[in-house]
């Protein structure tokens, strides 16, 4: 007979026996799943239509920008040249020489001896002589006078009438054919007369 304290261990050890076996691990082979081709497929052409299309959007705006930058270009290429007409413009109308003429057609007389006024005496020094325009200065010098040799004496050529032979002899042909279709109806004439005056005997 087993005794009573033996019992309770045979037990624990058949547990931690069935234990042990349950714990134990074995390779079990992996099970291969496939993902579903559609949502990856439509995710790629996603990713495609959206390049395609940003692509042309960014084209079209690099186009846009250089021509808006063309136009501006030659905008301000107009604009530099307008700049540059009106400068020459200023400078031809800031010219002594103009603003003088001007002033002299307006029947201004530049003085040929100018007086000088002293601001700290009052004073003023020099000869004062009045302006006019007799003895006002020459803006621009005299024309050039042009040389003889240049102004030749003109040549007059006369040519003499001429006579042109073939209208003459036109015109006494049909002179002479006058004549002769005259004669001819005087002498009709002549013939038809002493015929009435036979009629009437």
């Amino acid at each position: 007979m087993s005794s009573p304290a033996l019992q309770p261990r045979t037990r624990v050890t058949r547990i931690a026996q069935e234990a042990v076996d349950k714990a134990r691990l074995s390779v079990v082979p992996r099970v291969r799943t496939r993902a579903p081709r559609v949502p990856f497929v439509t995710l790629v052409s996603l990713v495609l239509v959206g390049g395609i299309v940003g692509l042309l959007l960014f084209n079209t705006s690099m186009q846009q920008a250089s021509f808006a930058a063309s136009s501006l270009e030659s905008e301000a290429n107009t604009l530099a040249a307008r700049e540059q007409t009106l400068r020459m413009e200023l400078d031809q109308l800031r010219d002594p020489q103009r603003v003088a003429e001007a002033a002299q057609q307006m029947g201004m007389v530049i003085p040929p001896a100018p007086v000088f006024l002293d601001l700290e005496t009052g004073r003023t020094s020099g000869v004062r002589t009045p302006a006019t325009r007799e003895n006002a200065i020459r803006l621009q010098g005299p024309d050039p006078v042009k040389p003889k040799i240049l102004q030749p004496d003109p040549t007059v050529v006369v040519v003499p009438p001429t006579t042109d032979t073939t209208t003459d002899a036109t015109t006494d042909t049909t002179t002479d054919q006058s004549a002769t279709a005259g004669a001819g109806t005087g002498k009709q004439k002549n013939t038809d007369r002493p015929g009435r005056k036979n009629r009437n005997r």
